[in-house]
């Protein structure tokens, strides 16, 4: 039966979860024997632990990889790119130092996410493991820099200063350190009470789970309830709400993509291609949209009064 943290179901059912190069190493290392069919030779097992679907790694039988979700994650650091340059050009906008502070790590995952999730290392191997926790440790952080833009825009404390930025950084190493060394634990075996499953095939962490999949949904889903709630009540104005309302659509949707259409996909394309790319795609159209937003309730014919109570 599923429990709470348990990663057996999102490991076999949905092709490139990245999280699941941890297990495969934990596995290899405790009970090897679990390993089975496109798993079992881990010099060219998917990413996954036993997927009905993976897309094998690359150059075993003319593999390319994740081709697809590595050309978008090449492409969407460009894009991101941009929009760290023009967030940095509007220099009395509120916000600015926190927003960038939020692309600079989105821009971060982005070649995480194209090593861990590309079929490019083998798995299991220690590289691949160190990275993956990295990556999970970028992705927790994003989503709390994501949360902190929220409470940055209520001006509880005014942005860019010291009372804005030492709690904004001080809580971004936290999660980043924290979540890279459960995930290292997870991975590693370091300890047995954060990493080794028990049993091992239960591919179980309740620690892993919350940060990576509990924590972005709880965090994303107070970001845009805060947003809304300075636009509407705040401003009192309509127009940015559409960006917000865009935004999460988009980042639902890549969401739906990566769980539920990406199993389809690869199916479909004989395992050359899932649902990955798209999900990149969509969620780094919710981040340019995000920015838009910004822009929208930091334009300079807003009313300054109703933004800065005095």
């Amino acid at each position: 039966m599923t429990q709470f943290g348990d990663f057996q179901t999102l490991c076999s059912q949905v092709p490139s979860y990245t999280w699941c190069n941890l297990f495969y190493r934990q596995l290899q290392t405790n009970d090897p024997t679990v390993l089975v069919g496109s798993s079992k030779d881990a010099a060219s097992a998917p990413v996954g632990v036993n997927p009905e679907c993976g897309i094998p790694k690359v150059n075993t039988n003319g593999s390319l990889g994740n081709i697809a979700n590595i050309i978008v994650c090449g492409l969407s650091f460009f894009v991101i790119g941009a929009l760290i340059y023009f967030t940095g050009r509007r220099k009395a906008a509120v916000g600015r130092v926190e927003l960038r502070i939020f692309f600079v790590l989105y821009l971060l995952t982005l070649p995480f996410q194209l090593i861990t999730s590309g079929s490019l290392l083998t798995q299991g191997s220690t590289a691949l493991v160190v990275l993956t926790a990295i990556h999970a440790g970028l992705v927790a952080t994003l989503f709390w820099t994501l949360l902190a833009n929220a409470i940055v825009a209520t001006q509880i404390v005014e942005d860019g200063t010291l009372s804005s930025i030492v709690p904004f950084s001080i809580l971004s190493i936290a999660f980043f350190a924290a979540t890279t060394y459960i995930s290292l634990d997870v991975g590693l075996s370091i300890t047995h009470v954060l990493g080794t499953s028990n049993p091992p095939q239960s591919i179980n962490s309740i620690p892993l789970f919350v940060l990576t999949s509990i924590w972005p949904a709880v965090a994303a889903l107070f970001y845009f309830g805060i947003m809304l709630y300075i636009v509407l009540g705040i401003l009192n104005e309509i127009r940015p709400v559409w960006y917000y309302v865009i935004a999460a659509i988009l980042f639902v949707l890549s969401q739906l993509d990566y769980f539920l259409l990406s199993k389809v996909i690869c199916r479909g394309s004989s395992m050359k291609v899932d649902g990955s790319f798209i999900a990149t795609i969509l969620e780094t159209a919710c981040v340019v949209t995000l920015y838009f937003a910004w822009r929208g309730i930091t334009e300079e014919d807003w009313d300054n009064e109703l933004y800065y109570p005095s």
